[in-house]
């Protein structure tokens, strides 16, 4: 059957709409890219980005730009990447955090984690350990628990700042233990732990990495870690499922994403660029020093489906929990 004008017409503009598509997926990335990262410079999630950005720019032959943006627990800078033209050149660095637990903390977060982005691929995974000061009369988890119920409220956590995985751990340990702490942020792990060992707080969960220089200086005592298996560098540290506490397994994990109609074919190439970044040997010499492994294959549909079901598991987390942040 003969095709009208018409109809031939419009399948020659279609054609041409996919041809420009594939076109710009080919052409790019023609000019310098923005990994917005939105917490503080020089922390851990400021290296391993910077890392990433540098072998992400080796492989692409074009030059890839960390660009930090801090605040509100991430939700700053993801607004503002959100800003971009959804054109493959703003990447963001996501966490469970920006991702999922924000909208039940902030008030005012102007985005949606599920309809704003295009999910790219999974960056990365890293349980936590809970650590006390050496001199609380508790040296157990058990015996943590039973002094925060006799004494609710008392206790202080510190975290590396709010929406952190270093605040939303905590939160989720003391929903799984029925207990009531006082959460004390601080602008990053360090001066958090700084007053942990000076006796001005009472414990906080960070990074193993993090905590262990100062376990062996026994300055910190540890309690538990919150991966499903012992860590094979810390064999007699204990588990949260160990003790009971399997509701408060969690890690702190990232993601990348871009723009919600970013093209397709973009979205593809930074994928599979990705995949590969994450298991680059720098990358994973760098993971045994913080103590984190790649998240290999969470890309597309599984990824996606990944952040809605984080997204459920962390607001119930901080509407059980009672916190909220202006």
């Amino acid at each position: 059957m003969a095709l009208s004008k018409r109809h031939l017409f419009t399948l020659a503009l279609a054609a041409l709409a996919a041809g420009g598509v594939h076109a710009a997926g080919d052409a790019w990335p023609s000019r310098p890219i923005t990994f917005v990262v939105p917490f503080p410079a020089g922390g851990i999630t400021d290296n391993t980005s910077r890392l990433m950005a540098k072998l992400l720019s080796a492989q692409l032959g074009q030059s890839v730009v960390v660009d930090n943006r801090p605040g509100a627990g991430g939700s700053i800078g993801v607004e503002s990447a959100l800003r971009q033209p959804a054109d493959g050149y703003t990447l963001i660095y996501g966490t469970q955090g920006t991702h999922a637990a924000n909208l039940a903390l902030y008030k005012n977060v102007r985005y949606d984690p599920v309809n704003d982005f295009v999910p790219v691929h999974g960056l990365s995974e890293a349980p936590l350990m809970l650590v006390i000061n050496p001199a609380r009369p508790f040296k157990t988890v058990p015996e943590l628990i039973a002094y925060a119920k006799a004494n609710p409220g008392k206790l202080n956590f510190g975290s590396a700042g709010p929406g952190t995985g270093t605040h939303l751990t905590a939160e989720l340990f003391q929903t799984a233990a029925g207990i009531k702490m006082t959460h004390v942020p601080y602008k990053g792990s360090a001066p958090a732990l700084s007053d942990l060992m000076a006796g001005n707080l009472d414990l906080m969960f960070d990074y193993p990495a993090v905590v262990l220089p100062f376990v062996q200086a026994q300055k910190l005592k540890p309690l538990a870690v919150t991966s499903k298996a012992r860590l094979p560098g810390s064999p007699d540290i204990p588990t949260v499922g160990e003790l009971g506490l399997a509701d408060a397994e969690a890690s702190v994990w990232s993601a990348v994403f871009v723009a919600a109609k970013t093209p397709p074919a973009i979205v593809k190439r930074l994928s599979d660029e990705f995949a590969k970044v994450i298991v680059h040997p720098e990358m994973l010499q760098s993971g045994e020093k913080f103590g984190t492994v790649p998240l290999t294959g969470l890309r597309d549909a599984k990824l996606a489906a990944f952040v809605r079901s984080e997204l459920a598991r962390w607001r119930a987390v901080v509407q059980q929990s009672g916190a909220k942040l202006d």
